[in-house]
């Protein structure tokens, strides 16, 4: 069997550590393709020039050309704008819509059967443009966002704790911005539920902080946004798909019906193999839950009316 083929379109910060991760994870041969001359193909080099030494296999190509990416098995959109402070993700939404549209119409051209995965702000919309436009069905299109925000709110939950990171499990549903929807009730420490072990007030102070957890970054870095932590919530979701893992995730998914919500992508927990998004989960909510979820959607939906005619 021949490697599998992964494109990151976008050599960014979040795009170069992407390739970084899947390298070292040897998911497959990767392509980083970017609209700047020499930039994707430096990186490119530099992370390949990194495989004697880490002891990975994987050719790194980097390219402005999109016949390189031709029959690509999973595509990485970081490509877009960035915050800078002050900014909110939404702030993003026209520039970042051109891009995502110009970049999956090559996608479409050149890698008709790839599964698609978004990062680019504001996340769950461009996820919504990248499915509009390239036509695929909703399972080969999807985004990266619960992953990330749940990878940030256990972080916050382990160093309360002073316990490992891998002994926390959590996820955070509804769109990928301030009106996020970290699940408490479903966070556990070693299996033991963070309301038995944690006060009510630190909890919903590392809730706010995850809700602001990239803006807090951001806000540190003065001229960009997040990116390891970003990459490699990626990365997770590209090895849960090439490797058929069915992982249990929460990512950006197309939802008709689901929790109530129609024609619109939201973060859910789902099943993630080689199908792409195979199942969506529907887990039950309090009223307090649904409503915070329901407030979230709502975030999404107005952004969603700016679009242009998809």
């Amino acid at each position: 069997m021949k490697r599998k083929k992964i494109t990151i379109i976008g050599a960014g910060n979040v795009g170069a550590t992407c390739a970084h991760w899947a390298a070292a994870k040897e998911l497959g041969d990767i392509v980083l393709i970017d609209v700047v001359e020499g930039i994707p193909q430096g990186k490119a080099l530099d992370l390949m020039e990194a495989a004697p030494v880490e002891g990975f296999d994987a050719i790194i190509t980097g390219t402005n050309n999109y016949e390189d990416t031709k029959d690509s098995d999973v595509v990485v959109i970081t490509a877009g704008i960035a915050r800078k402070p002050g900014m909110s993700r939404d702030d993003l939404l026209a520039t970042n819509c051109k891009i995502v549209q110009s970049v999956t119409e090559q996608v479409v051209k050149y890698s008709p059967n790839a599964y698609i995965i978004v990062v680019t702000n504001p996340l769950d919309v461009m996820t919504y443009v990248a499915l509009k436009t390239s036509g695929f069905p909703p399972n080969r299109v999807f985004g990266m966002s619960g992953v990330l925000d749940s990878a940030r709110f256990r972080t916050f939950v382990a160093l309360e704790l002073g316990i490992s990171f891998e002994d926390v499990t959590a996820f955070v549903m509804g769109g990928h911005g301030d009106d996020m929807v970290p699940l408490v009730r479903y966070t556990y420490a070693g299996g033991i539920p963070i309301e038995k072990l944690i006060p009510a007030e630190r909890i919903a102070a590392m809730v706010e902080r995850t809700r602001k957890g990239g803006a807090e970054i951001v806000n540190y870095l003065k001229t960009g946004s997040a990116f390891y932590a970003p990459g490699a919530s990626v990365v997770q979701m590209v090895e849960a798909v090439l490797k058929d893992k069915k992982r249990i995730l929460p990512v950006a998914a197309y939802l008709q019906g689901e929790y109530g919500y129609h024609d619109i992508y939201l973060g859910v927990p789902a099943i993630i193999g080689g199908g792409g998004v195979e199942k969506v989960l529907e887990i039950e909510l309090t009223p307090e839950e649904k409503a915070a979820l329901d407030k979230s959607a709502n975030s999404v939906r107005k952004l969603m009316e700016v679009l242009p005619q998809l």
